[in-house]
């Protein structure tokens, strides 16, 4: 399989509470932003909402989840890792390669 051919991947991402709705458009705009300027498509998302974490991250006891669902070459997800490790109003984040 060569690199540029593109895969399915799976983006789950908790943010802090103290974000407004604003905010949060914005970075989830960001995503979307990078994952096209990646040559991805097929972005759906889904807003999962406000839900209590299972542990404390950094004193935050709740976060906003978000998925998304898109098709990327693999050498993307570098530039969208990226992004979001280096991003403070992002708690935790998995980003995983969905198989056919």
């Amino acid at each position: 399989m060569s690199s540029a051919e593109s895969r399915s991947y799976e983006l789950v991402y908790v943010m802090k509470t103290s974000l407004d709705d604003a905010a949060l458009n914005t970075f989830d705009g960001r995503v979307r932003d990078v994952v096209t300027a990646q040559g991805g498509s097929d972005l759906n998302s889904e807003v999962w909402g406000k839900r209590n974490l299972a542990y404390p991250i950094d004193r935050n006891f709740d976060g906003y989840y978000v998925v998304h669902r898109f098709q990327m070459a693999p050498t993307g997800t570098e530039v969208l890792d990226r992004m979001l490790r280096f991003n403070e109003d992002v708690l935790r984040y998995l980003l995983v390669r969905k198989d056919e």
